[in-house]
């Protein structure tokens, strides 16, 4: 049943620091809102909770891209269609590019929020496996000043988040230091288009000399949480880029991906996936003229 619009108060501050102040007021109170293209299905399945929401639509600090030699950082209210279209995300962090291409149609890409896909903190998010692989930190605000913290940290449990009922997310920031890498990924989902993955994997590696020097790869929809592959990228380190490693790695990720069964998929097909992922990964650099 559709929500009754009735029981629900939206307000528009139009500021950042208004918005702030309220949510300090009032902590837990006031559910942030900015494109709305999750809260808004919640809504119309009448399963929203919330009866006071606070718009952070076109406030332009959190739209904001600021660019300088060591990172990037990107507005929490940037949409998938900013981050398309801005040329340093596209040539320094092409996972993430990519990944705002897969979010939704075209409509919800122009509405859709990095912020708000990292707060809603599904497992299945396209974008957050790429924030995981590029090391991102998160700027989160509040009245009581800004506090970073590393992303890798930031999701605890499944829906669950280190952010306080007051802050919000200001910013991802992005280091610029992955010039050399091969870098892959890949969506597996019912359809091309329009689709919640069954798995998706971002990953970066630099391999030197047929040995593979660094590499991390993370994988959505296998756990509670975007995970960071840190078991399988072990097997993987300092060995040869060869299809021994390939296979011992395709292994190494159908033991540390914990999936469950739901509508989408099973735990056999994901974990399945997930290996076949990963080596597809490792073969790909393998054969890529550009390898080191």
């Amino acid at each position: 049943m559709r929500s009754d619009p009735a029981e629900f108060e939206l307000v528009a501050p139009g500021s950042l620091p208004a918005v702030l102040s309220l949510l300090a007021e009032q902590p837990g109170t006031w559910l942030p809102i900015a494109g709305g293209t999750d809260v808004m299905v919640l809504y119309a399945a009448g399963k929203l909770p919330a009866g006071k929401l606070v718009s952070l639509w076109n406030l332009p600090e959190l739209r904001r891209f600021d660019v300088s030699a060591r990172e990037v950082r990107i507005g929490a209210a940037a949409t998938y269609t900013d981050i398309r279209n801005h040329a340093v995300i596209g040539k320094d962090f092409p996972l993430l590019s990519t990944a705002a291409a897969w979010t939704g149609s075209i409509a919800n890409q122009n509405r859709g929020t990095l912020g708000g896909n990292i707060v809603n903190a599904s497992p299945a998010a396209d974008s957050l496996p790429a924030l995981l692989v590029y090391d991102a930190d998160l700027i989160l605000t509040s009245v009581r000043g800004e506090r970073r913290v590393s992303y890798n940290s930031f999701h605890v449990s499944y829906k669950k988040t280190i952010l306080a009922p007051d802050e919000l997310v200001l910013s991802v920031c992005l280091p610029r230091r992955f010039d050399g890498y091969f870098a892959h990924t890949r969506k597996v989902g019912a359809r091309n288009a329009q689709a919640i993955s069954k798995v998706c994997i971002a990953a970066l590696a630099r391999p030197n000399n047929g040995i593979v020097e660094d590499v991390r790869i993370a994988l959505g929809s296998v756990a509670p949480v975007p995970l960071r592959m840190s078991q399988t990228e072990a097997v993987i380190k300092e060995s040869a880029l060869d299809g021994a490693t390939a296979k011992r790695a395709r292994l190494a990720a159908i033991e540390e991906v914990r999936p469950i069964d739901d509508i989408r998929s099973t735990v056999a097909y994901r974990k399945a996936v997930s290996g076949n992922l990963v080596e597809e990964f490792l073969t790909r650099m393998a054969a890529s003229p550009t390898k080191a």
